[in-house]
């Protein structure tokens, strides 16, 4: 699974180079435009495909306009989400700090705690912090009578009630 934070280093490189090709053509339309003007001067012979070619050549001008517009608008909106994300994250993270605080979680309690709330097993803490299985389940029975809770569940149950209680109220 891709973390979203190494999604904010990746920039749309296609729809760049689709406008990039897009100036290009317009550049060229632009340039064969005013020739085709400055050979048929003022005569009404093909001034109708002069007109034609004026108008796609200046659509496509202001297509890239709007496009780029657009795509800084996204870019943005993608900034602005990406920071409202980093600062949830952190909220989030304050939150179960606090209950591991309030609940007097020892260093290796925090840490096997934190495990618990990212969903690892039992198995997996233990790997994950190179211990034995009995010895996590040990640390896991003080944290739920820390937390006056009995299992998994319960516990994350207090902490999502806490993000529930402290919503904030709607715009």
């Amino acid at each position: 699974m891709t973390h979203p934070a190494s999604l904010s280093n990746k920039t749309p490189l296609g729809l760049m180079a689709l406008i990039l090709i897009q100036v290009i053509c317009a550049i060229f339309f632009a340039t064969d435009v005013i020739s085709d003007f400055a050979e048929s001067g003022m005569a009404l012979s093909g001034r109708y495909h002069l007109i034609i070619e004026s108008g796609a050549t200046v659509s496509l001008c202001a297509a890239i306009l709007l496009e780029t517009r657009y795509f800084l608008y996204l870019l943005r909106r993608k900034a602005h989400l990406e920071k409202s994300a980093s600062v949830a994250t952190m909220a989030v993270f304050d939150i179960i700090e606090s209950h591991f605080d309030a609940w007097q979680l020892t260093p290796s309690e925090r840490d096997i705690a934190m495990f618990l709330v990212k969903g690892l097993g039992i198995a997996e803490i233990a790997k994950m912090r190179g211990s034995a299985e009995g010895t996590v389940k040990s640390h896991l029975n003080a944290i739920y009578r820390k937390s006056g809770t009995a299992n998994r569940g319960e516990l994350l149950s207090s902490i999502i009630d806490t993000l529930i209680e402290e919503r904030p109220a709607s715009p």
